[in-house]
Parts: C-alpha cells; structure tokens; sequence
C-alpha cells in the first residue's frame, strides 16, 4: 500500500495467496472480519482516486474467495469508494477469477465493471502503475518468473 502522483492517490496491494483457508471451521467469521478490516482501512486512507491491485498468482484455489463473499463485500463498499476507484487490477487471473467475474457482471454496474483490467504478468504491471509504491510478496514475483519462463519455452 502507498501513494503516487501530485494528490493523494493510493494503490492498494492484496495478495490473495495470504488469504485464509476455506476449510478452517471459523472461514466465514475470518472472511468477515477481514473485509470489514479492509473497508476500514480504505475509508481512513482513501482522500481520492485509488486503485486497487489484486495479485492472484501463486493462490490455491482453496483460497480464492468465492462468489458470494465477493457480491457481499461489492454491496457494502460505499457508493463514494466506488466512485473513487480508478481501476481494479488483476494480475495472474485464473480461468476461475475470470468465470468468476464474468458471472458476477449482471450484478455489478457498468462502471465499476469498466474498472476491471487483467494483467497477465509483472511486467505489463510495471508498464501500468509506479512499481516503487508496490510490495510484491517474494511468491507472487517467482510465480510470475516460473509463468514467463514456461511461456517463453512454448
């Protein structure tokens, strides 16, 4: 998490792979808590447009959150933290986030669907946003050196 640019813009970095386990017996609470944890962050630090970068690299599917949570945790955002949200990256998406999100369109406005962008690797993440503001966990950053090399060989 940090600031770019002459205002206040904030991008906010979340590494799904740090999310809990959908098996732990208290998931539900956890996911809850998290959400509420995170939308209070946002509200405290937010002043104007953000960003939001989800890395979803290196994620077990087990941790992906599902579909309902992300319909729940979308309705509760405040109208003016959507309104401020510049863009919603996703880097590494899976065949999962993607089917996902293409469900989820109905439900979501317009807008905020226009917000969406995915990026495939770290590079192309580099091109988008000033990378000095952005901690990228260090298994986020060998899935991405594992994805290209794998890429390269095809």
């Amino acid at each position: 998490t940090g600031y770019y640019g002459d205002g206040l813009n904030a991008i906010i970095v979340f590494a799904a792979c740090f999310l809990p386990d959908s098996s732990r017996t208290d998931y539900n609470y956890v996911m809850e808590n998290l959400f509420l944890y995170v939308i209070s962050t946002l509200e405290l630090m937010v002043a104007e447009d953000y960003m939001i970068v989800y890395l979803n690299g290196a994620t077990p599917r087990r941790k992906m959150p599902g579909l309902g949570w992300m319909k729940k945790c979308y309705q509760m955002i405040d109208r003016r933290l959507r309104k401020n949200l510049k863009s919603f990256i996703i880097v590494h998406p899976s065949w999962f986030i993607r089917t996902i999100l293409a469900v989820t369109r109905p439900f979501i406005s317009s807008k905020f669907s226009s917000k969406i962008q995915y990026v495939n690797t770290l590079a192309e993440l580099r091109e988008m946003i000033p990378m000095e503001y952005v901690d990228i966990p260090d298994s986020i950053v060998k899935y991405d050196e594992e994805k290209c090399i794998k890429r390269r060989m095809r």
